[in-house]
């Protein structure tokens, strides 16, 4: 078996909403493991395409090193929350490199692409064609501001980058003009019949996927373009100088790419998993808005080129926070790393699991349920049984557990639940699951409420009973934390250290209970969530991700809605002298400044440390808005905010007046 999940672009960090998919598959493979399947999972950077190019130079780096630089924070990111990948590799490969001109080859070799002029919008300053995504202006149906160049935000819409109202480059801020250029295209058309048949076969899409992918095939195919014209961070088109394969293509195939790697270093046959007869099972874990991709352009292109196509394609739904989109305003749009810093990952892969099933619902992460539901689940009702029982074995009987079990039934009863709740992990009901076992560890601390060890303990002559007792009850704990342990991996090694045994599979009919077994002492296993860290959490994201003055590859924005003067004559803009400024320990973006306004002083954390050098700054005359409300943040407190200009990183320029200006004037 082979699974993948989705390549995460390599231009920025991975946050909460990125880990439902990541621990959604890890959670699959780690099951199919236990169960004694041979399962890869590989995974890899998406490194190409115009947004990898401009921030890399935005940055002041080669693309190369941005992906470098971006791979090693994914992995450890990754590493933290126990995503155990067989392979992560890059996109930026040999390997794909080779794989991507092998599918053009065989593609144009059967007929599949096709080359055409076409009209592009290009950025005359910048010199370059732009991607829809990386153009501004009016929406051609309701006239909406500020929006992309293929689809509106306001009203739905979807339209042509030519069609948009007063168009500017989000590169340069030019007026973009029409220029045509030679591009290939992916008769996707070609497969039509090839893709009905595919995505009604049983068990290739969710049924509400294979829906929404009729409607799609009903309403016909539109041929693929798959060039990007230079300049761009991808990979050449072998028989195209200047042109480039479109980062859609080369980044599916960064799967193939991802295991070849592998392939290489576990001496794996790549033709067993990706030959047209291979007998190896094939899955693809997906986010709902790539569904396109993978389930119409992804089987043509294998097909196509004569390889096997996906067992099942899985897309799962996005994440929400307390009930609303992810916001970076409220301090919920949560970096990986921001929460790693905070809370255990156990929680939270608990807590996805919890809420996970075979469906493409969006998944709400309420931090109130997340805190009750851990607490509850993990702590008051699975490691409570350990901590219960532990106590009276290390200390009455030398940490060895007792030779029989009083109740044995109850052990097979258990033992024979996990054929149902093997059957809820495969098909990926993961909710349903975690009900089944949270309902057993009820039964297990019923058990121990009935019989009292800590009664039993006080009563002489009832040292035989109170050792039984104790030790079904860690067997039970046992056999919990064996199912649990695909979703909370470390505290399952952690209770394998405790129960002094190997590495546990899934329990089986055959599984024998602990018996005259020494067990080791007994450490907290999993502590309870507190809500402070939480809110700490929060407020730590609202400064990560709201920096004072604003970054990006927008080199120029369009106008906003206008205002009438009663609103601007509310901003105090005041002249300022930079008096002190220094760099804040723990803060990626941040100066210190400390301003004289002409007799007040006043401390702003300004979001200019790319572009300035502290030491530069001292005694500039600048221009403050001084009647900005304070605003606390996690490195003090900022009393105002100075005026920059500029798309970002370390384009950004302060503005200054004129010679003869004071501090304390205002600016009129």
């Amino acid at each position: 078996m082979l699974v993948t999940s989705a390549l995460p672009y390599a231009n920025g960090p991975i946050h909460l909403g990125h880990l439902v998919e990541y621990i959604q598959t890890d959670i699959w493979v780690r099951f199919q493991k236990m169960r004694g399947t041979t399962c890869w999972y590989v995974c890899a950077d998406d490194t190409h395409g115009t947004p990898i190019m401009l921030k890399a130079q935005q940055e002041g780096m080669t693309p190369e090193a941005l992906i470098e630089q971006v791979g090693k924070e994914h992995r450890e990111d990754f590493a933290g929350f126990d995503i155990a990948f067989d392979c992560y590799y890059s996109t930026h490969s040999q390997e794909n490199r080779d794989l991507a001109a092998l599918i053009y080859q065989r593609l144009k070799e059967a007929g599949h692409i096709e080359a055409r002029t076409i009209t592009q919008l290009y950025d005359p300053v910048k010199k370059m064609f732009l991607p829809d995504r990386f153009i501004r202006g009016e929406c051609p149906r309701c006239g909406a501001r500020d929006q992309y160049g293929d689809s509106c935000e306001a009203c739905g819409a979807t339209y042509s980058p030519t069609e948009l109202k007063n168009p500017v480059s989000a590169v340069s801020g030019a007026k973009p003009v029409e220029k045509e250029t030679l591009h290939y295209f992916f008769k996707l058309s070609d497969f039509k019949g090839f893709l009905k048949d595919w995505v009604h076969r049983k068990g290739h899409l969710q049924p509400e996927v294979a829906h929404k992918v009729d409607e799609w095939l009903q309403s016909g195919l539109r041929d693929w373009d798959i060039t990007r014209d230079a300049p761009y961070f991808g990979f050449e088109i072998p028989d195209a100088p200047g042109k480039y394969f479109y980062v859609w293509l080369d980044a599916p195939i960064g799967y193939m790419a991802s295991f070849k790697h592998l392939c290489a270093g576990k001496g794996v046959n790549f033709d067993d998993y990706w030959g047209p007869d291979s007998s190896a099972e094939l899955y693809h874990f997906i986010g709902k808005d790539i569904i396109y991709f993978h389930a119409l352009f992804w089987p043509a292109m294998l097909h196509g080129a004569g390889f096997r196509t996906p067992s099942a394609v899985y897309a799962h739904g996005f994440l929400t926070v307390n009930g609303e989109k992810m916001s970076k305003s409220r301090g919920t749009f949560i970096k990986a790393r921001t929460y790693l810093d905070h809370l255990d990952p156990q929680y939270l892969r608990y807590y996805f699991a919890a809420k996970l099933g075979a469906g493409v619902e969006d998944l709400d992460l309420n931090f109130d349920d997340f805190t009750q539901r851990v607490n509850s689940d993990l702590v008051g009702k699975v490691v409570n049984i350990a901590s219960r029982c532990a106590g009276f074995i290390k200390k009455r009987f030398e940490g060895k557990l007792a030779a029989v079990l009083p109740d044995p039934d109850l052990f097979h009863r258990f033992l024979g639940a996990g054929e149902e709740i093997a059957t809820l992990y495969e098909a990926r009901e993961f909710g349903k699951a975690m009900r089944e076992i949270m309902a057993l560890a009820d039964v297990a601390n019923q058990y121990i409420d009935e019989n009292k060890p800590w009664v039993i303990a006080k009563e002489p002559g009832r040292e035989e009973e109170l050792q039984a007792i104790c030790t079904q009850g860690l067997n039970l704990f046992r056999l919990l934390v064996t199912y649990l342990k695909p979703v909370v991996p470390s505290l399952a090694t952690k209770s394998e250290a405790f129960l002094n045994i190997s590495s546990q599979p899934w329990p089986d009919v055959s599984t024998e209970p602990l018996l005259n077994h020494r067990i080791n002492d007994f450490k907290p296993l999993l502590t309870r969530v507190d809500p402070d860290k939480i809110s700490a959490m929060v407020e730590a994201s609202k400064e990560n991700l709201e920096p004072a003055v604003a970054s990006g590859p927008l080199a120029a924005e369009p106008i906003a809605d206008l205002i009438d003067y009663q609103e601007f004559a509310k901003v105090d803009l005041r002249i300022a002298r930079i008096v002190e400024a220094s760099h804040v320990a723990g803060a990626e973006k941040l100066l210190q400044l400390t301003l004289d306004l002409g007799g007040e002083t006043r401390t702003v954390f300004a979001g200019i440390k790319a572009a300035y050098d502290p030491k530069d700054l001292v005694g500039r005359l600048t221009v403050v808005v001084a009647n900005l409300k304070p605003r606390k943040m996690r490195f003090g407190l900022s009393e105002g905010m100075v005026l920059a200009a500029g798309p970002g990183g370390d384009e950004l320029y302060l503005l200054s007046p004129d010679e003869g200006a004071q501090p304390g004037m205002r600016v009129k």
